[in-house]
């Protein structure tokens, strides 16, 4: 992409509700807009990196097991009467009447509506077990909207949820969630620890968050410092035992203010002790019956008894990956996207549009880039240098490839890193390779 031809009006300024770097960058980068409190419109830069997250997240869900759907954003009042949860679930319920005076709300979230679909068609334990997923847009009306997309009212998530004849054989979905949520957090970059957590409005006895730490996380958390060190379980066989893999986590320490134990955090060493600020990326829950015993939702068992299905869920917060990254992933200079979900894979900057050597150079390599599957933001724009650095360093791409006369003349470019801030002096075919295997690696 030419930024001549691209869409990406950046702000010096940074707004006064803007308090945390997620929320400043997004807006100065050009990445979203606010439209009322707590919703934003995605510009394309943000739109970029949000589908980049989209496609991990299904991607490890399909290696799991898992089938993708998609499920309404506005929901029927009265699948959520049959569960309980219509008058239970509080005021960051949307609700709706439409044109009929049918009661009906803007979903945030999918339990009651996936069990009466599986209710539906499912009729015998032959076809257990199943986890279903879709990435949908939710809303909660949050009383106090706040940090951008770290705490909106609309949101997009992947939803997931499994069915079970057994708890066992349920647990055994929840294992599956575990690992996959790992890997899908590793391969964005991120050290994303399981916590004991409660169930709150979800329900069950079961649950893990899971939570990136960031000095402007909204949890305080506390765990075994082994656990931030632990590799991501990488390819495994989802349709092994999986519970070795899941208990090597959750038999250390870890856990937020909300579920802390200080007793059990004392018997830590004290340089295993770890404390720091946490935001959550994701959760998951095992609750057995509850959906499936108000909604009936049963299947004929081996014995030609009636079982009521076991059932979890499992939550993945696709765009606020965008702040929870950005605020794991930052300096004073602006973002440092992980190479997997930046919105292009390198900058190339151009310090003398109009010379000919330097277009040549630039053209040169913005097509061998394109063609070599990075996706390269060409800046052809006649700026000052330092904007372009400024404007390149804001927005965070992983690699800067800076063209100018004098460095052509002396035979090359200069590429910088953004996360290390080294400059390396390189031939233009050395730096197109030397980008090209830093995203084969």
């Amino acid at each position: 992409m030419r930024l001549s031809r691209y869409f990406l009006p950046l702000s010096k300024e940074t707004p006064a509700d803007a308090t945390i770097a997620s929320h400043q960058y997004m807006l100065r980068a050009g990445m979203m807009k606010q439209n009322s409190a707590g919703i934003y419109s995605w510009l394309p830069l943000g739109h970029k990196v949000l589908k980049k997250i989209e496609q991990i997240v299904r991607e490890e869900q399909n290696r799991a097991g898992a089938i993708e759907m998609l499920m309404p954003t506005i929901q029927s009042a009265d699948l959520w009467k049959e569960t309980g949860r219509y008058d239970a679930y509080g005021p960051e319920m949307l609700r709706i009447v439409d044109r009929h005076e049918r009661e009906m709300l803007y979903g945030p979230t999918n339990e009651d509506m996936i069990t009466d679909i599986f209710r539906t068609f499912t009729r015998s334990y032959k076809e257990l077990p199943k986890i279903l997923y879709h990435i949908q847009w939710k809303f909660r009306d949050e009383r106090r909207p706040r940090f951008g997309v770290m705490r909106g009212r609309e949101f997009l998530m992947k939803d997931a949820y499994s069915f079970d004849l057994t708890e066992e054989d349920a647990r055994a979905s929840y294992n599956k969630m575990f690992i996959a949520y790992l890997n899908t957090f590793n391969r964005m970059g991120l050290k994303a620890v399981p916590m004991r957590a409660d169930t709150g409005p979800i329900g069950g006895d079961l649950s893990h968050e899971f939570i990136i730490l960031a000095e402007t996380g909204e949890s305080e958390v506390f765990c075994h410092a082994d656990l931030v060190n632990m590799a991501a379980p990488g390819a495994v066989d989802f349709e092994s035992d999986l519970q070795a893999l899941v208990d090597q986590r959750t038999a250390l320490y870890a856990a937020t203010d909300e579920m802390h134990n200080p007793e059990e955090f004392e018997q830590i060493p004290d340089d295993k002790r770890l404390t720091a600020r946490g935001i959550e990326v994701g959760h998951i829950f095992y609750f057995g019956e509850k959906y499936s015993q108000p909604m009936k939702a049963k299947v004929m068992g081996p014995d030609g008894q009636e079982i009521f299905i076991k059932m979890g869920s499992y939550g993945i917060g696709v765009s606020r990956l965008v702040g929870g990254i950005i605020e794991a992933s930052h300096d004073e200079n602006g973002i440092i996207w992980p190479k997997a979900v930046a919105p292009f894979g390198a900058g190339i900057i151009n310090l003398k549009v109009g010379d000919e050597d330097t277009d040549t150079a630039c053209e040169n390599i913005y097509h061998a880039l394109a063609l070599a599957g990075i996706d390269p933001l060409y800046d052809d724009r006649s700026d000052r240098g330092g904007v372009k650095f400024s404007r390149m360093d804001l927005i965070g791409l992983p690699y800067q490839i800076i063209v100018g006369p004098r460095g052509l003349k002396e035979g090359g470019v200069e590429v910088k890193t953004r996360s290390t801030g080294e400059r390396e002096n390189l031939s233009i075919d050395e730096a197109i390779n030397f980008v090209t295997e830093q995203f084969k690696a």
